[in-house]
């Protein structure tokens, strides 16, 4: 399985990236192993499941490029955590 996540650390900034295995990254991001999220704890907020690695990397990539498109997953994830 691939996996296309959301990530949200204590100060309430949201990352989104992919992943074969959301645990191992999940303790990468805390453990300082990604430039872009180091110095925070992170935790999981959302996660797609797409069996292939073509669809998630594409997905990922348009969340991270279609302002719009990531507005609305966010607008969501939010909603499903009582912002």
């Amino acid at each position: 399985m691939y996996y296309v996540y959301v990530i949200r650390n204590e100060v309430n900034e949201f990352y989104t990236g992919s992943s074969t295995n959301l645990e191992k990254r999940l303790a990468d991001h805390n453990a300082g192993g990604t430039p872009s999220t180091k110095g925070h704890q992170w935790e999981m907020v959302y996660y797609e499941a797409y069996v292939c690695e073509r669809y998630a990397r594409k997905r990922e990539q348009v969340l991270k490029q279609n302002r719009r498109m990531s507005a609305f997953l966010m607008k969501r994830v939010k909603e499903s955590l009582n912002y």
